[in-house]
């Protein structure tokens, strides 16, 4: 086993081994490395070693080492760093899955590759021999050589990754994850031996989590997600029990849903309920337990129609078909008639066992309760309303076969109504957790229902009948069926009757006058009799109280209906108000919970930091001194094969002394002996430094001699050498003159190919030099079109962008030209009004000043009534045209207000025409600029009514 100082050098390692092909050397690398208690803290490096740890376990097909490290890796990141073996595993899943798709896609016969009936058995001993005698070659044996192994490997790979995460609070949703993969790789590959060890794998994960209760990080089941994960798992295996026909298995995941819905006190969500009462009815009707499947499906449709609000009424409609058709379809005879008292035991259990995993919580004692009974189901269904949901035609085939009596054509009645029945069902709508309802599958037990009830009343009303006559009235099924379908109602004491073949006739025989057919028969014929008396002879009608409490009868139904009202919604309150104090308490206890255990863990975490530093600390002073012990036995050996070497006894024991005292010791005796060391180097020198003076001495005369002599032998050597090379010269020229003469015969014929190879590779030269030439010159000539087109292309690009310029600056100077133009008049429109203003003011002020004259000279009138002559002749002039004009004019119209106004001040108005009769004397300025008139007498009537002047602006604003 090789240690490392480091994780990080025991990757490179591995690495190193990898590229070089040594994957197992690599592999067992890493696995020592995982597995050795040196690396027992965790660090993103081991989460690295572990990510090629699995590669190589991969590409190997070693799982019993993948299982081994991710064993230890757990340990490792159990309390630290939980998200790392996640992610590992995960990883290692993924890279099993991977090289199992790939070998299945290399394999181009899959069914046969995989046709084998348990991945984890070895080949049999037959096989092998048939394969040896049957000389199978090709890709069948290459298939399952190249398929089956992967996929042996990836089975164990989904066994060793639950074994695993199995019963971690920490991992619940990987493991569950891992659970679903597995189900769903037997569901893709049709392996259903391997299914079944899974579903028993994981039902011992859940026995081995409620057997030991004291383990750390136990997943809580009272918790709302683990419980969540768990139900989704067992779910999931039942629909895949249920795809692959595992009914005994589907069975067995029932029981298990309703061991852990027993096991926490809760009833899972709704969605998971409806799957689970769906297959459960599947279940129930392929084992032929009719009644089982009635009760299954009446829970299934009273779930629908209490949770599922956007349920339609034809999806409702098809599932309350389903559940009474069910219910008819239940044999109507007692099987338990006439078994033994252990049968009855065993079918007491069995009721009970079934009627717990349905739903009912029944007692062991059956006089305490009543048992799961075809007349109960009936019964109840009438209470809950399932009736008034169903088809036509199966209520008309309800009353028909359970409430009607007609002995000679009830099958006759049924078949129209079966046979509509048989065209019912499909699929339902996705609001729906029901995937699909077909009717026709209870057209057979309806037929036999119907051909026992025929039997059943014929037996009432005939004591014989011929064979040929019941075939007819029975169209469902010959004669030979009929006759076992009445075997075994007689064998159940249903029906009693005998079948004469020698007399070709069938004998319905009575027990007694007291038999409950007979007695039923009778009362219904006095029923009859009854009501055809009294439709014969009518009973006189007698004045009934219902009269009187006709009136009140409406309001008391109103107040009945508003009580009830009222008392459902006081209910819905109740139960609304119960469930969110329940939630409320649930969150509460999950919050509490949560903070318990987050408290527990930071607690847990501290103690195991604390206690790590603690064993780090303890660790790291052991092996001071443990290190300081091992060299004081080393320093302690040493001297005592010192002391032994010298002869010398030694001073102190070992046991009794320190390190640092054989420290000392050594130090001392280093010393001493340095020193005699030291002084034994100085003698020694010494001594070798005239010997070998001495030697030098008496070799330099035979080193001359020995010089001179092998001077001589170099000399010779070097002649003869010399010799040598120049006889081997003369002999290479002569051969080289016979190759020349011997070659020279040929020099005309190498002229003449010489001259032929360089004439021809001069003519592929000339020929490849003018294609080139030509090339070149078509890629000039098209690139100078190219560019001539470029040219006129941007020329006319440049055209174009110049003449919108120019159009956008010319209508840029026309805009500029409007609205110089529009300023220009618009300033010449204002000094018009101006001007006209000003005229107006002007003439206004003329006006003003007339008017007050006018006035002044009216107001000196009335006071001197005799003005003085030496008045200038402007004073003069109105004066006397007043007087003219004080006498009253019949022909002229005077308006009120001046009248008015001269009766007040004593003086006439003066007359209209004397004012404006002569439009010559009204100055240029009275007149409008488009040729008429202003109005005078407006203007004045508002001088005179207003009392002062009106303003310039709104003479501008109106001038009429």
């Amino acid at each position: 086993m090789t240690s490392f100082l480091k994780p990080e050098n025991a990757l490179k390692r591995a690495e190193e081994l990898i590229n070089v092909g040594q994957k197992q050397d690599a592999l067992q690398t890493l696995h020592d490395l995982i597995t050795s208690k040196r690396y027992r803290a965790w660090q993103k490096t081991l989460e690295r070693i572990m990510f090629k740890y699995v590669e190589l376990c991969v590409d190997m097909r070693k799982g019993r080492f993948a299982k081994d490290g991710l064993i230890q890796y757990r340990i490792i990141c159990q309390q630290v760093n939980v998200s790392s073996l996640e992610e590992v595993i995960k990883h290692f899943m993924h890279l099993s899955t991977e090289k199992a798709e790939q070998a299945r896609s290399q394999a181009q016969a899959l069914e046969e590759a995989l046709d084998v009936d348990d991945l984890e058995a070895d080949k049999r001993p037959e096989d092998l021999m048939l394969s040896y005698v049957s000389g199978e070659k090709g890709k069948d044996r290459s298939d399952r050589e190249l398929v089956t192994p992967w996929f042996k490997f990836l089975w164990e790979t989904y066994r060793t990754v639950l074994e695993i995460l199995r019963n971690n609070s920490k991992l619940e949703a990987l493991y569950a994850m891992t659970a679903h993969r597995a189900f769903q790789f037997c569901k893709q590959y049709k392996r259903t031996t391997e299914f079944r060890r899974l579903c028993e794998i994981i039902r011992n994960h859940l026995a081995n989590l409620n057997k030991y209760r004291d383990q750390r990080d136990r997943p809580d089941l009272s918790a709302p997600e683990s419980l969540q994960l768990y139900l989704d798992t067992r779910v999931e295996q039942l629909k895949i029990a249920t795809e692959l026909e595992l009914w005994q298995e589907a069975f067995r995941s029932v029981e298990d849903i309703h061991g852990l819905m027993c096991l926490v006190k809760k009833t899972p969500k709704p969605s998971l309920m409806v799957v689970y009462y769906v297959k459960l009815t599947e279940i129930f009707w392929i084992s032929s337990s009719h009644l089982y499947h009635a009760y299954a499906w009446f829970r299934l449709f009273l779930l629908q129609k209490s949770f599922n609000k956007n349920l339609s009424q034809k999806d409702l409609q098809l599932i309350a078909s389903s559940v009474v058709l069910a219910a008819l379809s239940v044999p109507p005879h007692d099987r338990t008639h006439g078994a033994s008292h252990l049968e009855l035991e065993h079918e007491k259990e069995r009721n009970l066992r079934m009627a717990n995993l349905i739903g009912f919580n029944l007692e062991s004692k059956p006089e305490s309760r009543e048992m799961l009974s075809r007349s109960s189901l009936l019964a109840e269904l009438a209470s809950k309303g399932v009736m008034s949901c169903v088809t036509q035609e199966v209520k008309d085939v309800y009353h028909l076969l359970e409430h009607e009596f007609h002995p000679s054509d009830l099958a006759l009645k049924a078949l129209p109504l079966i046979t509509k029945i048989s065209k019912l069902g499909g699929k339902l709508s996705t609001a729906s957790s029901v995937p699909e309802v077909q009717l026709s599958q209870y057209v057979p037990s309806l037929e036999r229902l119907a051909t026992m009830r025929l039997l059943q009343q014929v037996s009432n009303v005939y004591q014989t009948m011929k064979i040929e006559t019941l075939s007819g009235m029975i169209p469902f099924f010959d004669f030979s069926v009929v006759e076992k379908i009445a075997v075994d109602a007689v064998k159940q004491k249903f029906v009693s009757m005998k079948v004469d073949h020698m007399k070709n006739v069938v004998i319905f025989c009575k027990t007694s006058l007291e038999s409950d057919g007979l007695r039923d028969h009778l009362a219904n014929f006095a029923e009859q009799l009854n009501k055809a008396r009294q439709m014969i002879y009518p009973p006189d009608r007698k004045p009934s109280k219902l009269g009187a409490l006709l009136p009140t009868l409406t309001e008391v139904v109103a107040k009945e209906h508003k009580r009830l009202l009222a008392r459902k919604s006081i209910i819905e309150k109740r139960k609304e108000e119960q469930e969110r104090q329940l939630l409320e308490m649930e969150r509460e206890e999950e919050s509490k919970r949560l903070r318990l255990q987050k408290i527990t863990e930071e607690a847990e975490q501290r103690r195991l930091a604390t206690e790590y530093e603690q064993r780090k600390n303890q660790r790291i002073l052991r092996e001071i001194e443990e290190r300081e012990i091992e060299e004081a036995q080393a320093l302690l050996q040493e001297a005592e094969k010192r002391i032994k070497k010298k002869g010398k006894k030694p001073i102190i024991e070992g046991d009794k002394m320190t390190k640092q005292t054989l420290m000392e010791l050594t130090l001392t005796e280093q010393l001493r002996e340095r020193q005699e060391m030291e002084k034994k180097l100085q003698k020694l020198a010494k001594t070798m430094d005239y010997l070998e003076r001495a030697k030098r001495e008496e070799a330099a005369p035979l080193i001359e001699a020995a010089y001179q002599q092998r001077l001589v032998e170099e000399r010779l050597l070097h002649e003869r050498e010399q010799q040598q090379e120049v006889e081997l010269s003369k002999q290479r020229h002569e051969g080289d003159l016979k190759e020349k003469e011997r070659l020279v015969r040929m020099m005309g014929n190498k002229e003449i190919y010489q001259v032929r190879v360089v004439s021809h590779r001069q003519a592929e030269f000339n020929r490849l030099r003018r294609e080139r030439e030509e090339r070149i010159s078509r890629i000039l000539q098209s690139r100078k079109q190219e560019r001539e087109k470029m040219r006129k292309l941007k020329y006319y690009l440049k055209l174009e962008e110049e003449r919108q310029q120019k159009m956008r600056e010319e209508e840029e100077a026309r805009k500029r030209e409007e609205a110089e133009r529009r300023k220009k008049e618009e300033a010449e429109r204002l000094a018009k009004l101006a001007e006209i203003a000003e005229k107006q003011r002007q003439r206004e002020r003329e006006l003003e000043e007339k008017e007050r004259q006018r006035k002044e000279a009216l107001l000196g009138r009335a006071v001197e009534p005799a003005p003085p002559a030496r008045q200038s002749e402007p004073v003069t002039a109105p004066a006397a045209a007043a007087a003219a004009a004080a006498a009253p004019n019949p022909g002229k119209y005077v308006p009120k207000f001046m009248r008015d106004r001269a009766e007040r001040t004593g003086t006439a108005p003066p007359p209209e025409t004397d004012r404006w009769s002569n439009s010559s004397s009204r100055p240029d300025g009275d007149r409008r600029p488009d040729g008429d008139r202003w109005r005078g007498d407006d203007r004045r009537s508002s001088y005179v009514s207003g009392g002062g002047s009106r303003s310039s602006s709104s003479w501008s604003r109106n001038p009429r």
